[in-house]
This record gives C-alpha cells, sequence and structure tokens, in this order.
C-alpha cells in the first residue's frame, strides 16, 4: 500500500457512502494521509450532522463549511485551513452541479442561468480553489479533480454537464502549467458512471450502466474504490512527474468504439 503518513489531503465533496469523494477519503485514510473534510452548508445543518457521522472512523482534523459559490465561504475556509495545519499537500476538488432540467431534452433549451451556473459550480470552483491552496502548497502539492467521457464525447442526457466538464478538463491543463513551477500537479480522474447523488438526475442513467458493463473491456463497471485507489497514487509521490493529464478509470471503456 502507499504511504502517505504525513501528508494533509483537504477533501471537498462527499455527499453521503455512495459518493466518489468518500471513496476517495477513505483510500487516502488507508494509505495515512491526515484528512480535512468540507460540507455543502444548508438551513438546518442535515449535510454537516450526516458528513460528520460519516467520516467519523477517518478522524478529520476539521470538518467545515464549503459552498463555492460564496467566495468570503471559500476564504474563511483556507483561513482555518491555515491556521489549523499550516500546508496542504493533497487537495481533492469533486464538486459538480447542473440543473436537472438542462441535463435532458434538447440540448439548444439549455437557459443561460442555467449554463452559468453548471460551470460556476463545476469548472470555475476549481480555479478558485487552486488560488486559494497554491499558498498552502509550500512543498508542492497535488490537486485532484472528478471528470467523465461527457466532456470528450456527446452522452445522452448529459447535455450542460458535458460542457462544465469539457472546461474542466481545459482547467486542469492550464493550471498544471500555471502551477508546475511551484511544484504542484494538477490531474482529473475521469471515471465510469458509478451510482451517485449527481448521477441520479441523469435520464436512462440505468441503461448507461448496462451499457458500460456490456462494453468495458474489463466487464465490469467501477466503483468509488477504484477511484480512490488511483487518487492515492496522483496523492503519492509515485507520481511525481504526472501533471495536466485525464486518467481513465472506466474499467477501459474510453478505448472502445460505442
Amino acid at each position: 500500500m502507499l504511504d502517505l503518513s504525513g501528508k494533509t489531503a483537504l477533501v471537498t465533496g462527499i455527499a453521503n457512502n455512495r459518493s466518489i469523494a468518500w471513496g476517495i477519503a477513505q483510500k487516502l485514510h488507508q494509505a495515512g494521509a491526515t484528512l480535512g473534510i468540507t460540507y455543502l452548508p444548508d438551513d438546518r445543518d442535515r449535510n454537516k450532522t450526516k458528513v460528520a457521522e460519516l467520516t467519523e472512523p477517518l478522524s478529520p482534523s476539521f470538518l467545515l463549511p464549503c459552498n463555492v459559490q460564496d467566495d468570503a465561504q471559500v476564504d474563511t475556509l483556507f483561513a482555518s485551513v491555515a491556521e489549523q495545519w499550516q500546508k496542504i499537500d493533497i487537495l481533492v476538488h469533486c464538486l459538480a452541479f447542473a440543473n436537472k432540467e438542462d441535463l435532458s431534452g434538447n440540448f439548444t433549451d439549455i437557459s443561460r442561468a442555467g449554463f452559468q451556473l453548471a460551470l460556476d459550480v463545476s469548472a470555475y470552483s476549481l480555479i478558485h480553489l487552486c488560488r486559494a491552496a497554491k499558498p498552502l502548497m509550500k512543498d508542492g502539492g497535488s490537486v485532484i479533480t472528478l471528470t467523465y467521457i461527457g466532456g470528450a464525447k456527446v452522452v445522452p442526457n448529459y447535455n450542460v454537464m458535458g460542457i462544465a466538464k469539457a472546461a474542466l478538463e481545459m482547467n486542469v491543463r492550464y493550471l498544471a502549467s500555471d502551477m508546475g513551477p511551484d511544484n504542484i500537479r494538477v490531474n482529473a480522474i475521469s471515471a465510469g458512471p458509478i451510482r451517485t447523488l449527481a448521477s441520479a438526475a441523469i435520464g436512462d442513467f440505468h441503461k448507461m450502466l448496462h451499457h458500460y458493463e456490456e462494453t468495458a473491456p474489463l466487464r465490469r463497471l467501477v466503483t468509488p474504490e477504484d477511484v480512490g485507489n488511483v487518487a492515492t497514487f496522483l496523492g503519492s509521490d509515485l507520481s511525481s512527474a504526472v501533471t495536466g493529464q485525464i486518467i481513465y478509470v472506466d474499467s477501459g471503456y474510453e478505448v472502445m468504439g460505442a
């Protein structure tokens, strides 16, 4: 097993025990990393309670709110991280959102507001978090985000999220170039379809799962743990010369013609 002892990892995007971010957090913890967890705040603190109960076995250093559409909240988050850790080694960005109505129907019907929302939460947020994390990555570091094949090819019922993921993937390349001189690596994992809270908004998702399982060379779906294994590699020194890459963890589906 990879050894991440002595490294700190800030993990965003855990919603429940089916989240890909949860699979990543578990694997980072198993490798010895010290975790900090964020949650999306709501009026009744239900998300905070749910994420706190889920992540308790991982003994995170802190559990802090982070709504990436609130600049002040992001600033407060990183100020708190600086006080408690002084540095960040690994930043995990598992944040994406689009209105359900913009994930189906005619692509030309996507609203301006829906387009802006998807790009803001799903793509711009990576730039914002990297800008805030950069001063704390004093010894270099690794930034890991999540994308999907719908950012490179047309996937039914993915619509505006495909555009957001395409933007996210270009963000990875530009950020890798921008942050590389500070020895900060930026990569994305393109995971196969996984049953998560986010995927529930995609129409006919069960058909997509069945198609992947039948078509992918390994003839199986991927799990959050599969993604977590690759994220652990990217967070480790074994990936010291890997940056600006989109790494497919999809049982080989991406190489197929259909």
